[in-house]
């Protein structure tokens, strides 16, 4: 029998006390009060209540060594990323290589594989397929449904896929950006019950209107917990905490902790932000995590204070996986699996001819996920538009990487590289290949590196050239978390001597293509108005 000593922090019962943790068989055995303990305080592990373990560019068991070491025993995890290239098989993938960790890795089934039928996917699921998988008892929820305009409209084949969830007792997770008031509703009462997408108090307050529960995101590209945490005084046990997309830099830094610390910091009360942070996540997706009750899996960490929340030792089904600064389990690396169309592009695939200089662009905004919309006359060279750096309107790509077809390209504003590109295939949702630049041989180079690696993020500045390999599905790497973070690091530092000031440009980058997501984004098929869900003419 294992015993672990501390001021135990209860979010159930919402007290502290000194006590003694009896830990036999993975569970808590009992817990007994003490007068005397260590000083350093005993609390339930974080979870993230909505997460895409592919954006961080590592496979779960590479993600999970880095996670634990902020104190994270569990995520809710939406496979939709690798689903979209490699379909069942990708699902199977994660959750193959999650099971050899610690980490519990709970998968939802993806609602929308295509995310639309404006892009070229890899694969799809259909209702059929959501079915078999909502059967598993190793698939706990619907994932996020993205296609809110078939919510609104009782699409049938969207329908159905909600009604498998609910009819097998399972979540619905929403994403729904921007709506608000009726639309809201009408949202809310196709049977969703959360979401993560809110970008404004308003918004949010609408949503808990409607029953919903509100997880506030803090990712690496969209950043919300500024416009939302104040929700938690005003709706205490209504809000979780989640990352969505934590791309490997981040990830190294910090994960649901700093969450924590800054809500605190903010003046919230402890016990509603853990209940954020570690309660209400387990009930609504009624997980097999523990919360310091008699009987429960022995999942808890040690932090040296609350007003701190620096974790020492992080414990999952009884068996300490981080402690004395060293992660306390290892396993091999997967084998990659991937889909994947290789061809090399020349600079004149990139050429935009038109007969309008007036052109709609994109405006990219730092931190978020949301896009801008501006009519800009482009300079033009015998009917050929071109990128405009001086004025930071760049030219952006995407290549269908799972057939031969020609590129789609426009024109994008505020990623402020003034010589060079960068790409990635990490491009949500369908991953195509994605690049933003201010020549057509620099987007070819930066597309090509990709290429010829099968999948990749690349950076091309002059002279030189860079590119991270992601050869699990394009969108992965089976190197060390911290390798792949030194090179991520390495390839932002490259954008950066371009003349790049955004946060984290291969982030913003990967939304770029996120159709879901208005106002204007860019498919393999051609320049899309998010909000009216049709293409733009150029």
């Amino acid at each position: 029998m294992k015993k672990v000593k501390g001021n135990i922090i209860d979010p159930l019962n919402r007290n502290i006390y000194p006590g003694e943790i009896l830990i036999q068989n993975g569970r808590i055995k009992k817990i007994e009060r003490m007068k005397s303990v260590p000083d350093h305080y005993i609390l339930p592990g974080f979870v993230d209540s909505h997460i895409h373990i592919e954006s961080s560019m590592l496979v779960p068991s590479r993600f999970a060594k880095l996670a634990v070491k902020h104190g994270t025993v569990a995520t809710v995890s939406d496979p939709h990323e690798i689903a979209n290239v490699c379909g069942l098989e990708g699902v199977e993938y994660m959750i193959s290589d999650g099971n050899r960790v610690p980490l519990k890795f709970y998968f939802g089934a993806p609602s929308c594989v295509p995310a639309t039928q404006f892009e070229t996917a890899g694969d799809i699921l259909s209702v059929k397929d959501i079915e078999l998988l909502l059967d598993r008892d190793n698939i706990h929820y619907l994932a996020e449904m993205m296609n809110w305009p078939g919510v609104l409209d009782r699409d049938p084949e969207v329908m159905a896929k909600i009604k498998a969830a609910l009819d097998r007792g399972k979540p619905v997770d929403g994403h729904a950006p921007g709506l608000k008031g009726e639309k809201a509703a009408r949202y809310a009462s196709a049977g969703i019950s959360t979401d993560h997408e809110c970008f404004t108090r308003k918004e949010a307050v609408d949503k808990l209107n409607e029953g919903m529960l509100i997880a506030i995101r803090e990712g690496s590209a969209a950043k919300n917990f500024d416009a939302l945490i104040d929700l938690l005084a005003d709706y205490p046990g209504r809000i979780m905490f989640c990352s969505d997309d934590k791309h490997p830099d981040g990830l190294l830094r910090s994960h649901i902790n700093e969450l924590v610390s800054r809500t605190l910091k903010r003046g919230h009360k402890l016990f509603d932000t853990l209940h954020a942070a570690c309660v209400l996540p387990v009930q609504h997706y009624n997980l097999s995590v523990g919360l310091l009750g008699e009987g429960d899996p022995a999942d808890f960490i040690v932090v040296d204070h609350p007003s701190a929340m620096n974790v020492q030792q992080t414990w999952i089904d009884g068996k300490m996986v981080f402690g004395s600064g060293k992660v306390l389990f290892d396993v091999d690396p997967p084998e990659p699996i991937n889909k994947f169309s290789s061809r090399l592009m020349n600079p004149d695939d990139f050429r935009f001819i038109s007969g309008k200089t007036i052109q709609s662009v994109i405006v990219a905004n730092d931190g978020e996920l949301i896009t801008g919309r501006e009519e800009l006359e482009l300079p033009s060279v015998n009917g050929e538009l071109i990128a405009d750096p001086e004025n930071d309107v760049l030219k952006i790509a995407v290549v269908n990487r799972y057939r031969r077809e020609p590129p789609a390209v426009g024109f994008i504003k505020y990623f402020g590289i003034k010589n060079g590109a960068i790409a990635s295939s990490v491009a949500h949702d369908s991953h195509n290949i994605i690049a933003v630049g201010s020549s057509d041989e620099a987007i070819a180079q930066a597309i090509n590196l990709i290429m010829q690696n099968n999948g990749g993020i690349s950076a091309v500045h002059g002279a030189k050239k860079d590119v991270l390999p992601l050869p699990v599905a394009g969108i992965m790497s089976t190197d060390a978390g911290e390798t792949v973070a030194l090179d991520y690091e390495r390839l932002t530092h490259m954008s950066r001597e371009m003349g790049s000031e955004l946060n984290a440009p291969f982030m913003l980058i990967s939304f770029m293509a996120l159709l879901v997501i208005p106002s204007l984004k860019m498919s393999d098929k051609g320049l899309f108005d998010g909000e009216k869900f049709e293409f733009v003419e150029q």
